[in-house]
């Protein structure tokens, strides 16, 4: 649920979104990680002033220059290596959302900027910084526009950490997490619509039912991403060839350029490649059937 350290390299600044330890474990995280011991909080909290955000208007999407810092092409924290997209046109990703506040705010973001917790921001591994994107939470239905400025969180079940007040906005600052969909924005995207964009460069984080995909003679697949442009497919591709030595294949179904990794024989199979993946720090995979 919380956020632990700002690593601060040569060329940018990293936030590293992970649970933090139990209050009391020492502030020092056993990793090492740059920067994990240089706030004054060892736990991160809620705020210690319970600001009424309920009328606190969202974020427009609106053209930005790129930050200064924390768009690299790739990146690596605790060892696991990072890619960040060229661009984050037609993003869609389903999983589980934190939040992380009082023991971040005032600190500086991987972008340079300061920590807000009062404010719609939030954190991602690959996103461009900035990028607006539509946050819903898939258990009440919420949604909420907020400005990703910042990295993490760099928890495997977890796709983005959430200011404190966006979380209370979406009703998971109680839980901690929750399940939430993100769809990234353009500036002419309109505001109101809930509407799924058409490219999907992410993965549902649940395979669907082991019935489904073990059928006799079916061959197995995983869809590392899917785009409007074939060029971005291509990018794909080439990150998954340079990074782990993988091959895989580009289909054109329904408008969508697909990047598909496979076959496999076997579902066990699949799912240690997709973890793999995961692993190298890409979006996970979503398996998927011809």
């Amino acid at each position: 649920m919380k956020r632990l350290a700002t690593l601060v390299t040569a060329s940018a600044f990293l936030g590293a979104c992970v649970s933090t330890p139990p209050p009391s474990t020492p502030e020092k995280d056993p990793a090492g990680a740059p920067g994990s011991d240089r706030y004054s909080l060892q736990q991160d909290t809620a705020p210690h002033e319970h600001r009424d955000v309920s009328g606190l208007p969202e974020p427009e999407p609106k053209q930005e220059p790129r930050s200064k810092y924390g768009n690299m092409k790739s990146y690596s924290v605790w060892g696991k290596t990072y890619h960040v997209l060229p661009d984050a046109t037609g993003y869609v990703a389903e999983g589980n959302a934190s939040w992380y506040g009082q023991k971040f705010h005032g600190h500086r973001t991987s972008s340079g900027e300061s920590f807000d917790m009062y404010q719609f921001t939030a954190a991602h591994r690959s996103l461009p910084l900035p990028t607006y994107v539509r946050v819903t939470n898939l258990d009440n239905g919420k949604n909420l526009i907020v400005r990703v400025n910042d990295r993490g969180p760099f928890h495997e079940n977890r796709i983005i950490d959430l200011s404190w007040a966006a979380a209370v906005r979406l009703g998971i600052e109680q839980a901690g997490t929750g399940r939430v969909r993100v769809e990234a924005l353009s500036p002419d995207t309109d505001n109101q619509s809930n509407t799924v964009p058409t490219a999907v460069r992410a993965a549902v984080d649940s395979p669907p039912p082991r019935s489904a995909s073990t059928a006799q003679g079916q061959r197995l697949y995983l869809q590392a991403g899917a785009f409007q442009d074939r060029s971005s497919a291509e990018r794909l591709r080439q990150s998954l060839r340079d990074q782990l030595g993988l091959e895989s294949e580009i289909r054109q179904q329904q408008s969508l350029f697909r990047v598909w990794i496979g076959p496999y024989q076997d579902d066990s199979s699949r799912q240690q490649m997709r973890q793999q993946v995961a692993n190298a720090g890409f979006d996970r995979p979503m398996p998927v059937t011809p």
